[in-house]
């Protein structure tokens, strides 16, 4: 079939969701002149009527203004989730470098026996690439100073390495000693924890590319802990309909956090911004109970 939609000017966007039965309001004309028609459809599927999104009909009292402020949710969650995936990403940054280097020395990283021998050369591609990139003043010096190992110490490619580099570090690493400290900083298996961390950097590069987490589901989905923490285990909702959601990849945020960052006011921060939208956060995969959970008190 032969695309044929046309163009159509931000009165004629107008008109057409009044056709469609929404009220508009609250500067309608403003936003849809800095926010992307298309963008915005996604917060108004909610709305239409069965939630079927070729039915095109909004249901009755539907309001501009109730998109807008299901948008603006979601933009303030994910500024809220980046602040908190920041403060996560330095913490295991730093404990992989700190505990794989004092169990194996400065460069454990590059040592065949210690990593996957199927994942490391891939590895060490794009870590050439990202250290060839680097402008950093320390990699500069490494590289000026010493020739061997061609590679800086672990605690500096630490630094310059994108997130998702890191996490494939991680999983490629079978240096069981290792392994096993870094679970226990976090009291996670080290494989619950990997999974973890790379969902997150899926969840980031989320909002940072500013996609749509409220309702979205997510493709990337994380290994839920079984038997521990005794504290951690009980707060997850393990309804097949939820697992893509992003209810629980909040729990093991605020899990994270506590931990790494215990003064975080995150967890409040998160509570009071749904309260201010009057969000529905069922569509977030939270469970009917979650307010009684202990994470959440």
């Amino acid at each position: 079939m032969e695309f044929n939609k046309p163009f159509q000017s931000i009165q004629q966007q107008i008109d057409l969701l009044s056709s469609r039965g929404m009220i508009i309001d609250d500067h309608a004309e403003h936003y849809l002149q800095h926010l992307n028609y298309y963008r915005l459809s996604g917060y108004w599927l909610p709305f239409q009527e069965n939630g079927k999104e070729r039915s095109h009909l909004f249901l009755k009292n539907t309001k501009f203004s109730d998109i807008l402020n299901l948008y603006i949710f979601d933009r303030e969650l994910r500024l809220l989730l980046l602040d908190a995936i920041e403060r996560i990403e330095i913490s295991i940054r730093t404990q992989w470098a700190y505990c794989f280097s004092e169990c194996h020395g400065p460069h454990a990283y590059l040592q065949k026996d210690l990593n996957n021998i199927k994942w490391q050369p891939r590895n060490m591609i794009l870590l050439e690439k990202e250290l060839e990139r680097s402008d950093e003043i320390f990699i500069k010096h490494y590289k000026k100073t010493y020739t061997s190992p061609i590679m800086p110490p672990i605690w500096a490619v630490c630094e310059i390495m994108s997130f998702g580099l890191l996490s494939r570090f991680l999983k490629a690493m079978r240096a069981s000693e290792t392994r096993t400290r870094i679970g226990k900083i976090y009291n996670l298996d080290y494989t619950v924890l990997v999974s973890f961390i790379e969902h997150l950097t899926y969840l980031r590069n989320l909002c940072a590319h500013h996609s749509r987490v409220w309702n979205k589901k997510l493709t990337k989905t994380m290994q839920i802990p079984i038997s521990k923490p005794d504290v951690l285990v009980g707060n997850f909702n393990r309804e097949i309909s939820s697992l893509r959601k992003i209810y629980n990849s909040l729990v093991m945020i605020i899990y994270f956090l506590e931990k790494v960052c215990p003064d975080s006011h995150f967890k409040v921060k998160l509570v009071q911004l749904i309260n201010a939208h009057k969000i529905d956060v069922s569509a977030m995969g939270f469970p009917n109970n979650w307010r009684d959970k202990p994470i959440w008190k």
